[in-house]
C-alpha cells in the first residue's frame, strides 16, 4: 500500500458516538413526554391556584358588602328599642283616647316599618321569650326563681337581640329562669349537671 492508499486521518470518521438519546429515539421522546408532563401539570396548580385566590377575592367582596353597614344598623337598633319603650309606656286609659290612640298607632305603624326595613337589609330580631338560653344569641342580666319552667328559659327580654346576614349584630338582653325542672338535652338544653 501506498501513501496514498491509507486514508487520512481528516478522511476517518470523526463524528463522536452517539450519545443513548440519539440511539433510542424512543427514549427521547418518553423524556420529552415526560417534562411535558411537569410542566402542564405545574400550569395546572397555577391556574387553580389563581382560580381559588379569584373565589376568594369575590367572597371576601361579598361579605364586605353583606357587613358594611354593620356599625350604621347598630345605630338604628336603638331607634327601634326606643319607638317599643315608647309603645310599651303609654298606660291604658290613653290608648281609649282618640287623639292619643291617632298618636300610638302612628307609633306603632313606624315601629313596623322600621323593622319591617329591618328585613330588606337581612336584620332579623332575634326571638328569645320563652325559646332555651343560647349564649351565641343571648346575653343573661339576671335569673329568675321559677319553678314552672325548665332551668334556662327566657323568661324575660330586656332588651331585644337581632342578627345581619345570620351574624349576630347584638345578643338580646334577657332574664332566665332557675330553680325550675332541668332542660332535657334533646330540648337542646345546657347540660348543667357535671
Amino acid at each position: 500500500m501506498s501513501e496514498t492508499d491509507i486514508p487520512a486521518p481528516e478522511a476517518l470518521d470523526t463524528q463522536a458516538p452517539p450519545d443513548a438519546q440519539a440511539l433510542d429515539p424512543l427514549a427521547a421522546l418518553e423524556a420529552e413526554a415526560e417534562k411535558l408532563k411537569t410542566e402542564i401539570d405545574a400550569i395546572k396548580r397555577a391556574a387553580a391556584e389563581e382560580r381559588n385566590r379569584a373565589n376568594r377575592i369575590e367572597r371576601d367582596a361579598e361579605e364586605r358588602v353583606k357587613f358594611a353597614f354593620a356599625g350604621f344598623a347598630k345605630e338604628l337598633l336603638g331607634v327601634a328599642d326606643s319607638l317599643r319603650r315608647a309603645v310599651e309606656a303609654v298606660p291604658g286609659f290613653l290608648r281609649e283616647d282618640g287623639r292619643s290612640k291617632n298618636f300610638i298607632d302612628g307609633v306603632e305603624l313606624t315601629e313596623q316599618v322600621l323593622l319591617a326595613a329591618f328585613e330588606k337589609f337581612g336584620i332579623k330580631q332575634i326571638a328569645a321569650q320563652d325559646a332555651r338560653f343560647d349564649p351565641n344569641l343571648h346575653q343573661a342580666m339576671f335569673e329568675i326563681e321559677d319553678i314552672t319552667k325548665p332551668q334556662g328559659t327566657v323568661m324575660q327580654v330586656m332588651q331585644s337581640g337581632y342578627t345581619l346576614n345570620e351574624r349576630l349584630l347584638r345578643p338580646a338582653m334577657v332574664g332566665v329562669s332557675k330553680g325550675g325542672p332541668k332542660a332535657n338535652a334533646a330540648q337542646g338544653g345546657l347540660d348543667t349537671s357535671a
